[in-house]
């Protein structure tokens, strides 16, 4: 899947998927991606998978790569290293790979886009992914340190912002090193 999207294909008419389907779509593929790239065993990959669907479900948002390097045993002082890892595996499977932008944590939050599309703002909690940027809605970045969280909810940024004007806007996918990627979810979700 690409990092940046263009016009979507002629006669396609995208659909408008439920948070939890945007959701579990996030969680298999992340899995699978994980699995092909012989990140973790396909044992912890399940443990980690049976855990965020029950913080999910309580309403817990939980990223599947953060879950996992917990389930890998990796103490709080090393998960940032094992989640950079992980996040790696993961980006190796997509073409082209996310870039990693390490002054993410600097960006202001985009408060005006998500007052105006309150649905993604719900969406980019429930995935832990904060709009990084977004200017009047013509160019909009997403960042996570999980590249096809980010991913996913670029999509429905795109898909949201062309239906409701017309435009389809530039999209950038980032990754995010996990320190960053834990403020801007604190930040931006009031977590």
């Amino acid at each position: 899947m690409n990092t940046v999207f263009q016009a979507a294909p002629e006669g396609s008419k995208p659909h408008r998927r439920t948070i939890p389907e945007v959701v579990e779509e996030c969680y298999v593929r992340t899995a699978e991606a994980l699995s092909m790239s012989g990140a973790a065993s396909d044992s912890d990959i399940f443990k980690a998978l049976a855990r965020v669907r029950e913080s999910q479900g309580k309403g817990i948002p939980e990223d599947l790569i953060e879950t996992l390097g917990r389930v890998l045993g990796h103490e709080e002082e090393h998960l940032g290293a094992a989640i950079l890892t992980l996040a790696d595996a993961v980006a190796s499977t997509l073409n082209p790979a996310p870039a990693t932008i390490p002054f993410a944590s600097k960006l202001i939050a985009p408060s005006a886009f998500y007052e105006s599309f309150e649905a993604l703002h719900q969406l980019g909690k429930a995935l832990l992914v904060p709009v990084l940027y977004a200017e009047d809605t013509d160019a909009i970045g997403t960042g996570s340190i999980n590249p096809i969280a980010a991913t996913l909810l670029g999509d429905e940024a795109y898909y949201a912002v062309g239906k409701r004007f017309g435009i389809h806007p530039f999209l950038t996918c980032a990754r995010m090193e996990y320190e960053s990627w834990a403020f801007l979810c604190r930040k931006h979700f009031e977590l």
